[in-house]
């Protein structure tokens, strides 16, 4: 995967400081992976031990969810490239009561995995930082068994209200300010068929790639959001460290966040790029 510091003290830190709203905030992204994934198709249909991979799974979803929604019925496992975020998924499983998840470091571009070992692999905003992509989707066109799903969620076009608020905001203030390659490539399918065509060239067949706007609520304050955003927005660092302290941008953002807040909760609309895709 792409060189990102997901194991910084920084980011864990605000990871658990708003754990439960972040939680909260990605639920609706959650479960559009999951309703793609639909792991509940094939299950008692004869195969041997139905097993689901989760990749670039951080601290554990839809890996967490999609173990939930099988219980005895199917494994699942989850991998990532980062440590710290593993023991953060093997907490909230074990918190859960989960006994059919495990967690396990490792790369996307040389899966630990005999071929054909797997029903299903998902990939929730993780396959935008895939080092050498054709590679990833490779690896994992051969761990599928035949017949199997593949359902990969990933931001959409960066021209979104999420993220219009906050960085827009920012070079609004400071233009002279180039955004980092690593945040770029967090939008490379925004693009319509962008995803697909990586797909196909991969192996897969069925291909069906859609834009889904889907709900991206923070649960509290705006101060609060902005202090998440940055974070854990690990793509954007190197941005966001030369406004640090800055208080004409914090109040320009803080501005723009205000406008999207009832009182509750700060209103966002995502649109996400969801691709399903079958190995045949």
């Amino acid at each position: 995967m792409a060189e990102q510091i997901w194991d910084s003290f920084a980011r864990l830190n605000a990871g658990e400081r708003f754990k439960a709203q972040s939680a909260e905030m990605g639920a609706a992204v959650t479960e559009a992976i999951v309703e793609a994934a639909n792991v509940t198709a094939d299950v008692g249909r004869g195969l041997p031990a139905f097993r689901v991979l989760d990749v670039a799974c951080g601290s554990g979803e839809p890996s967490i969810s999609i173990a939930a929604l099988l219980k005895e019925s199917g494994q699942v496992v989850g991998v990532d490239m980062a440590e710290e975020p593993l023991k953060v998924a093997r907490q909230r499983a074990s918190l859960r009561g989960l006994q059919n998840v495990e967690y396990m470091q490792a790369d996307v571009h040389a899966l630990p995995f005999a071929g054909e070992s797997f029903d299903r692999v998902t990939s929730r905003l993780g396959v935008m930082f895939f080092a050498d992509l054709p590679k990833a989707l490779r690896e994992m066109h051969r761990v599928l068994r035949p017949g199997g799903h593949v359902a990969l969620l990933t931001w959409g076009a960066m021209e979104q209200p999420y993220f219009e608020s906050t960085i827009g905001t920012l070079r609004r203030v400071r233009p002279e300010l180039e955004i980092p390659a690593s945040a770029r490539a967090m939008f490379k399918f925004g693009v319509p068929g962008t995803l697909a065509r990586a797909l196909g060239a991969a192996g897969f067949s069925k291909i069906d790639e859609r834009v889904r706007e889907l709900r991206w609520d923070w649960h509290g304050s705006p101060g609060e959001m902005w202090d998440y955003f940055r974070g854990v927005t690990v793509p954007f660092r190197a941005l966001l460290e030369k406004v640090d302290g800055d208080e004409e941008v914090d109040r320009a953002v803080l501005a723009a966040l205000g406008g999207r807040f009832d009182g509750e909760f700060v209103r966002f609309e995502a649109q996400m790029v969801v691709a399903t895709a079958v190995r045949e």
